[in-house]
């Protein structure tokens, strides 16, 4: 899993900030929720009415002037990806696993959350699906579709994604879960499957690499890459399969689109264009110190949004994307001098927009709603989970930015501006930040929920005008 950070050269432009500071740790303690014991029919499906008072530290993060967050949820696992039913109902998958030191909670991986009183936080919290006693890790993806919820789970081997049907008057689900498809590959690195389901049903999954670039010897010093990466057949790409048949099981045959390391971030536009980011590679520095300085190691490749067409090359492991130069070049593994070759990838697809290198892009959405101003409308929200690998230089993202759209596409490919910060606290390292972005979802009222797999909390950001 990657944690990234921002290319000096290039600066990001935020949005105007409100006043509120980042609250202390222990001060936002006091809105935790406790799981709430009972029958599912407590209380009334969520309000969609934006009418609950802002807090006056936002949940301990910064926004643009006339916007706040409440601390919708906390302390419920290790929170990935998250979806809002047509109700307000909020599902979240959660994780365990190689990533995490930490103990898994106590039930299910998957968590059910319900506002009862319009006041911008959860009172019935549930979870369900297989606990950590029947050898299941959780998982990243989860999705809605037709009156389901669709949800990654499975252990360390082989993960599934799943089906559980919601009734309209029940918080969780009643029946067991249907596999929708197995099988699929959980070895090495990034064995998380995010996804994202399309109108017609078309269930869009990633498949991350096993390793870093594909070298002999993985993340040693002047390895070279495999001829040919032979991994790519199974992952670091996209597979497409129905989200409305049962029993499906992984196989190359379903691959859409390939040379894509990572992409923990799948979504799908208004106009049903679907689009993944790519974590770029890590240890250019590190294990080709003759072609790269530190700096250059710190600073590349680029994160990347990618437009996915079926049938795409978008580059890994043979090539990376240099966005002083924008364009892909080749790798060391594969015969690169450190920024100047290009050779075969120039008949590969690079990114529609590019962002500071080791940021880790883990969730994206298109913003359809109407609550917020006419300038983020049509736009995309990207989670960057933060980097690891910037040192000795400082570390970087642990925020949500926004790419504005034009036509269809962003309005500029370097064009980000920075939405949501103050996540990490003081310190932007990965086992001492207070908190990591990873998923992001807008509810049916137009609210953004944002989660955070460091320390399980849950955000609930909405617009309540300049004047508030």
């Amino acid at each position: 899993m990657e944690h990234r950070t921002k290319n000096p050269t290039r600066v990001a432009r935020p949005l105007a900030y409100s006043l509120a500071g980042i609250a202390t740790i222990l001060a936002l303690g006091a809105c935790v929720k406790s799981e709430h014991p009972g029958a599912d029919s407590t209380g009334a499906a969520s309000s969609t009415a934006a009418s609950a008072a802002c807090a006056s530290d936002n949940g301990g993060i910064t926004l643009p002037t006339g916007f706040c967050a409440t601390v919708f949820a906390d302390s419920i696992g290790h929170a990935r990806h998250i979806v809002v039913n047509s109700n307000g109902d909020v599902y979240v998958n959660t994780w365990s696993g190689q990533y995490y030191t930490t103990p898994a909670p106590a039930g299910g991986f998957l968590v059910a959350m319900r506002d009862t009183n319009s006041d911008g936080k959860a009172d019935i919290i549930r979870r369900f699906g297989p606990d950590a006693q029947s050898r299941n890790g959780g998982g990243t993806g989860i999705g809605i579709y037709n009156g389901s919820l669709y949800a990654e789970e499975g252990d360390t081997v082989s993960k599934r994604i799943v089906r559980y049907a919601l009734a309209t008057d029940s918080l969780t689900p009643s029946a067991k879960s249907e596999t929708i498809v197995s099988g699929l590959p959980a070895s090495g690195g990034h064995p998380m499957h995010p996804f994202a389901i399309g109108q017609s049903g078309d269930l869009y999954m990633n498949s991350g690499s096993s390793t870093n670039s594909c070298q002999v010897k993985e993340r040693s010093n002047e390895s070279p890459g495999a001829q040919p990466c032979t991994e790519l057949r199974t992952r670091a790409g996209i597979w497409r399969y129905g989200a409305n048949r049962t029993n499906q099981r992984f196989s190359p045959a379903e691959r859409y689109a390939t040379g894509i390391r990572n992409a923990v971030a799948i979504a799908i536009d208004p106009a049903g264009q679907v689009y993944a980011t790519q974590h770029g590679r890590d240890q250019l520095a590190e294990n080709w110190g003759k072609l790269y300085t530190a700096e250059k190691g710190q600073n590349l490749p680029a994160e990347e949004l990618l437009k996915l067409e079926q049938g795409g090359d978008y580059g890994w492991p043979y090539c990376y994307y240099d966005d002083v130069q924008r364009k892909l070049v080749l790798a060391p593994e594969y015969g690169g001098d450190g920024g100047t070759a290009v050779g075969d990838c120039a008949s590969k697809k690079g990114p529609v927009a590019f962002f500071p290198a080791h940021w880790a892009p883990d969730g994206l959405v298109f913003y359809t709603g109407t609550a917020f101003p006419q300038q983020y409308r049509g736009g995309a929200f990207i989670a960057f989970h933060g980097s690891w690998n910037r040192a000795p230089g400082p570390q970087g993202g642990y925020n949500v930015v926004f790419v504005p759209f034009t036509g269809g596409n962003p309005t500029d490919p370097s064009r980000y501006e920075v939405f949501a910060d103050g996540f990490a606290g003081g310190n932007k390292q990965p086992d001492r930040a207070a908190h990591r972005p990873t998923g992001i979802t807008q509810g049916p009222d137009g609210a953004l929920y944002v989660t955070d797999d460091k320390a399980g909390r849950v955000w609930r950001i909405v617009y309540r005008g300049t004047g508030q």
